[in-house]
């Protein structure tokens, strides 16, 4: 599988347009809590093999991401989209990644909502949020990787402002 790291410079990214407002979503900083419920939705937002063999396995990934595996997860800068008491979607942020070929500051390295809820603005909602809380904190950029054949993903991401990343 091949990937695309794109990259943000954060003092360059002001929102083009007020945030988007969703009805019926809310959006809150994720907990340990929320773990079970990440890890199905981790497993069904992506093809069979992509987030694991299964449940379990995906849930596995997504406590791993709290734990610290991929890096320090930044709660402030990761966020979760709530609608009608069932998570929607999530972004999952790191301080900085632990891989030797990704830029240098923060890292998402998840960002995956329902299915049954794409395209409604739930993860532009997300990603601003993030860049929100990552530029009041003083980051100066922040990175991610994206599958490169994921089109709608590279559209909301360029359209965001970020740029391929070369090391």
């Amino acid at each position: 599988m091949d990937f695309f790291t794109l990259h943000l410079e954060l003092a360059d990214w002001a929102p083009r347009e007020p945030p988007p407002v969703i009805e019926g979503v809310e959006v809150r900083a994720p907990a340990r809590s929320d773990i079970p419920l990440l890890g199905a939705l981790y497993f069904s937002a992506y093809e069979p093999g992509i987030a694991g063999a299964d449940v379990a396995e995906a849930t596995a990934d997504i406590e791993a991401s709290f734990d610290g595996d991929y890096g320090e997860l930044w709660p402030e800068a990761s966020a979760v989209a709530i609608r009608h008491d069932q998570i929607v979607g999530a972004v999952l942020t790191v301080e900085e990644a632990p891989w030797d070929d990704t830029p240098k500051g923060p890292f998402i390295i998840e960002l995956f909502v329902d299915r049954e809820h794409r395209r409604r603005g739930i993860g532009r909602l997300l990603i601003r949020r993030c860049l929100g809380a990552l530029r009041q904190a003083g980051a100066a950029s922040v990175g991610l990787r994206v599958v490169s054949d994921n089109e709608p993903a590279l559209r909301l991401y360029r359209s965001m402002g970020f740029t391929t990343w070369e090391p």
